[in-house]
């Protein structure tokens, strides 16, 4: 016996789609951390407190090296800086792969 064949209509679809959208809409307002790191480094407490104006801390980065883009510190991206309206900005030139964006969280 032979059944007919059923689509959804376009407005079932649209309608979906809005609400696929509103679901979606409540998450857009979520504030997130966001921090570029340049490197890092350990230092003795001594060290530390010796540190004055003009002092210079080496990072375990080389220079050109591309900075780190954490979000809710987790690197997702990297990139290189740059000036903007004479306040520093990055400018993304790698975005990190969902596959070693979980392997972070391991």
């Amino acid at each position: 016996m032979e059944q007919e064949a059923s689509f959804p209509t376009l407005d079932n679809v649209q309608e979906q789609g809005q609400k696929s959208m509103r679901d979606l809409d409540f998450l857009l307002d979520i504030p997130l951390e966001i921090s570029v790191e340049i490197g890092r480094t350990t230092m003795l407490i001594n060290d530390l407190l010796q540190l004055g104006q003009g002092s210079v801390v080496e990072l375990n980065k080389l220079a050109g090296d591309p900075l780190e883009i954490l979000v809710n510190r987790k690197l997702i991206a990297r990139g290189e800086a740059v000036v903007v309206n004479d306040k520093f900005g990055i400018r993304i030139t790698d975005i990190i792969s969902p596959t070693e964006r979980v392997k972070q969280l391991a």
